[in-house]
């Protein structure tokens, strides 16, 4: 088999800080919109269950969109359908606060989560592509700009909320600001571009078969991130009785796991490798959920949270970086593992409490347990996401600059 070895980037610092902000940038949307949540329910006098039936739009919106985003960044370039997309993500920001009505809402939120799919689809291709230039691991720590970015971004919506700040105000004044600061940051990435003889995608495109195994890899990994993100608080509260504040602090607790764990990842990954990483974290994931199943203390259960958040940190970020080596349309492939992936972020909730109704919440984190265990046997479809790797269409074999400096040092 040929190997193709990608071209070496002009500037790889500025091209890997770019990316990073980018990934930071996109986090803070979503960071944003969450600490408004409440204030939009108030404003239009919404029930939990029409809350809920709104916040679901953006899954769906993601979900149908991100299979176009291949099309964008084949005919713009990565760097141009990066820009384009995160643009209108942080325009989307203003619209929620908008809404007059329900339905006006969950139309809008709609177009919100398009938004956000494809740009999440773009910047992820670009990242992947960046990465196999590099030679070395950087998916891991992108992801965890991310995490950083929505933390960031929360803090001052929850200052915003705490001094009664109207919030179409503040999100379009925020919106502004990190549309500004998206700009510069977009500008600096590499021009990407799809070869040539490249056939471009249609239009709308379903996943490709080799994609959908290791989608269903991420499937797991975010099955317990999103059922510990929602359910952590209540599982505290009801199962081991701990107080209300202990309770609520558990999100930001995981969250702030999350970060660190993925901003750390890279290292571990380029340590062990792609495979022996996601079986370690398979595993710590697998512990955490047997001391959260077997947990009648907040003391038990705190640790066991924290341990899933861990485990499952890397293996999102490894599975787009597996897809961008799948063929010769990475965001095609990344968008199919994107759609399989957020699927699973999107009926966790769902099954969780549904589950417990019939049985407990005991019982519906012994899925998560189970979910996280299958991690460990089915870390060989991630064996692409070695930036050295020779299984795909393109490999980094520590490329050279002009200079002839060794760029996986970078």
């Amino acid at each position: 088999m040929t190997v193709t070895t990608p071209e070496p980037l002009a500037d790889p610092r500025r091209s890997r800080l770019s990316i990073a902000l980018v990934f930071g940038v996109h986090g803070a949307v979503s960071g944003t919109f969450v600490t408004r949540i409440p204030w939009i329910q108030d404003r239009l006098d919404l029930s939990p269950g029409q809350l809920g039936l709104a916040l679901v739009m953006p899954a769906i919106g993601s979900s149908l969109a991100m299979p176009l985003a291949g099309r964008f960044v084949h005919r713009y370039g990565g760097r141009a359908a990066v820009r384009g997309l995160i643009s209108l993500w942080c325009l989307a920001l203003t619209l929620p606060a908008l809404a007059p009505s329900l339905p006006a809402l969950c139309a809008v939120l709609l177009a919100y989560g398009a938004t956000a799919g494809m740009a999440d689809v773009a910047m992820n291709a670009q990242g992947v592509e960046i990465e196999q230039r590099l030679g070395r691991s950087i998916m891991s720590g992108l992801h965890g700009m991310w995490s950083a970015g929505g933390l960031l971004a929360s803090g001052f919506g929850i200052l915003a909320a705490h001094l009664n700040l109207d919030a179409r105000l503040q999100l379009a004044v925020t919106a502004l600001v990190l549309l500004a600061l998206a700009q510069p940051i977009c500008r600096s990435l590499p021009d990407l571009r799809a070869p040539e003889e490249a056939e471009e995608p249609p239009r709308f495109a379903l996943p490709p078969r080799s994609s959908l195994v290791i989608g269903l890899v991420g499937f797991c990994a975010v099955f317990g991130e999103g059922a510990s993100m929602d359910w952590s608080g209540v599982y505290l509260k009801d199962i081991t009785g701990a107080s209300t504040t202990l309770a609520a602090a558990s999100y930001t607790a995981f969250s702030l796991t999350m970060a660190v764990s993925r901003l750390a990842g890279d290292a571990v990954i380029r340590r062990l490798g792609a495979v022996p990483a996601t079986r370690l974290g398979g595993a710590i994931a697998t512990l955490g959920g047997v001391l959260v199943v077997a947990a009648d203390h907040p003391a038990l259960a705190i640790p066991g949270f924290a341990l899933i958040g861990v485990g499952v940190a890397v293996i999102v970020p490894l599975a787009f970086a597996a897809a961008g080596r799948i063929g010769g349309n990475p965001s095609q492939a990344i968008a199919g593992v994107a759609t399989v992936t957020y699927t699973s972020g999107l009926i966790a909730p769902a099954v969780i409490g549904t589950l417990a109704q019939a049985t407990s919440l005991t019982v519906s984190f012994g899925l998560v347990t189970l979910l996280a265990f299958a991690l460990l046997l089915s870390a060989g479809a991630l064996r692409r996401a070695e930036p050295n790797s020779t299984d795909g269409n393109a490999a980094a074999m520590s490329p050279k600059n002009t200079s002839g400096k060794d760029l996986s040092t970078i």
